[in-house]
């Protein structure tokens, strides 16, 4: 039997306000399989990012387990957690992130030069993944000339660059009209049939989220299967 991408295990995450504990993941169990599509939905400060994060390794859980592709994270160290993030995680966020005094391709290529690749192949491969958004006619441009929709297919494009395991995507279509946020989803299905990345996806988007193999509702510290 595959070893599944993603499992938790009696995952709890909980935060202290003063006097008050909020408990916003509770005793969670889910297994996230390769190349599969997942959504989460529920009500604004559900804890829907708070999951996506520990997803993530950019947050820990208060008690549970975490295990991406058979590793137990709680025992990597916080470079191994950084080196894991860079080569097998890909980021989305609601916003794009991208920064105005570079060109398209430069902000795609960027994380790959920080990290300490080649600027020619850091290049090359920008120069790809953008053409795989359909973006490749724009990367001499400035990220300002961008419209919605292609500044977030420039930071999609971004997150695929390393070719990583997952995308983890944060609101990816809320800052968008429908008709692009339409779009935008088409992409990551696309992505995800093409390079075979799983996509998870925190959204409050009923169409994308109806098009994932499974929609869970985050709710009361519990996930719930919409659709599968």
């Amino acid at each position: 039997m595959n070893e599944p991408l993603y499992k938790l295990e009696n995952l709890s995450k909980s935060f202290t306000s003063g006097p008050e504990t909020i408990t916003v993941l509770d005793r969670v169990d889910l297994c996230i399989e390769k190349k599969e599509t997942v959504a989460v939905q529920g009500a604004s400060g559900c804890g829907k990012s708070t999951l996506l994060h520990i997803l993530g390794t950019l947050d820990d859980p208060t008690e549970g387990k975490v295990f991406f592709n058979g590793q137990d994270l709680s025992t990597l160290t916080p470079v191994q957690k950084a080196a894991l993030r860079r080569t097998e995680m890909g980021f989305i966020f609601q916003f794009h992130h991208l920064l105005p005094e570079f060109n398209t391709l430069e902000n795609v290529a960027m994380p790959a030069v920080i990290n300490g690749i080649n600027r020619k192949k850091a290049h090359e491969a920008a120069l790809e993944a953008l053409d795989q958004v359909g973006l490749k006619h724009k990367a001499g441009q400035s990220v300002t000339t961008l419209s919605g929709g292609e500044s977030q297919r420039a930071a999609i494009a971004r997150a695929i660059l390393p070719r990583p395991g997952v995308l983890l995507a944060d609101e990816p279509t809320g800052n968008l009209d429908e008709a692009k946020g339409r779009e935008v989803g088409d992409l990551l299905l696309h992505l995800n049939r093409e390079l075979g990345m799983t996509l998870v996806v925190v959204t409050h988007n009923l169409d994308l989220a109806s098009r994932m193999n499974i929609n869970y509702e985050l709710k009361s510290g519990g996930m719930y299967v919409l659709n599968q």
